[in-house]
């Protein structure tokens, strides 16, 4: 709960930046630059060096893998979207990942879906339809290219967590976020050097608040919080857990940014909780075998 909560609170903080004249390549890697130190001193801290050391390069590289595919593409298509559409929505529909997860589960050890999961599927994304469209051909318009930025960034967010469940059993969850975190900051780096991108900032009294927040309260904090309640929880309960993640977000937007969501994009909201939720009842109530 404390790491959805801390995740949901990065679109308020990122649209404020934004505002205040803060460029997406700019914050993404401050971000990065800013949270990694933190991150490995916190690691050496609560498990020693050999937490870090001791990992097998098969660890490292799929721990990287997932740290691209999450904190590098996946944040910089999410950065991307909350430029063009609310933090509520952003939020609603990165929450989708969980059925992603279930797709992801069900491709790795090749057994279909049972009906009773394809109907929790179709209910979250008959959600996602109404979060996107509101039922309205103007809010689809406006929501169109940002969703799909989401939708894109959730499916990197699915990667991060079932690789996770996977690695976290043999790794640190702390190392597992720290060779993750360090791996996107790589390659954020570089791309900042190689297109040449502009350092565009503002460090006023408010920006510095605002990114101490983004760093820490949505970034450092969520990220150890998370990991740990994987390692913990498993990658499909923790993801449900996470619902408190949306309503964290639509509360926040609609008292700092003035965000206000349709009755069609609430039901949309409903839907999709409720299918996460569905999906996993049917989990734990799947017959184990002797």
């Amino acid at each position: 709960m404390i790491g959805a909560m801390g995740f949901a609170s990065k679109g308020v903080f990122a649209k404020a930046l934004y505002a205040d004249g803060w460029s997406v390549e700019t914050l993404l890697l401050l971000r990065a630059i800013y949270a990694l130190p933190f991150m490995i001193a916190w690691t050496l801290w609560t498990s020693g060096s050999q937490s870090l050391l001791s990992v097998t390069p098969r660890a490292v590289l799929w721990t990287a893998f997932a740290g691209i595919a999450c904190y590098f593409f996946g944040a910089t298509w999410d950065f991307q979207a909350l430029q063009l559409i609310d933090a509520s929505v952003e939020r609603v529909l990165l929450f989708s990942y969980p059925s992603i997860v279930v797709l992801i589960d069900a491709a790795l050890y090749r057994r279909a879906p049972q009906a009773s999961m394809l109907g929790a599927l179709a209910i979250t994304y008959a959600g996602i339809f109404m979060v996107v469209t509101g039922l309205d051909l103007h809010i689809l318009r406006s929501n169109l290219t940002g969703a799909g930025l989401v939708l894109a960034c959730a499916v990197t967010s699915a990667i991060y967590y079932v690789t996770g469940d996977r690695w976290t059993k043999s790794l640190s969850s702390a190392a597992y976020t720290v060779y993750a975190l360090t791996a996107a900051t790589i390659c954020l780096s570089a791309r900042h050097l190689v297109i040449g991108a502009a350092w565009k900032t503002n460090w006023a009294a408010r920006d510095i608040l605002l990114f101490g927040g983004i760093v820490v309260c949505a970034t450092i904090i969520p990220m150890l919080a998370m990991a740990e309640g994987v390692r913990r929880l498993g990658a499909p309960r923790a993801s449900v857990v996470s619902t408190v993640g949306p309503p964290t977000t639509i509360l926040l937007g609609a008292w700092l940014l003035g965000e206000r969501l349709s009755l069609a994009q609430w039901i949309g909201v409903a839907l999709i909780v409720a299918g996460i939720l569905f999906l996993e009842t049917l989990r734990r109530s799947k017959p184990k075998v002797a």
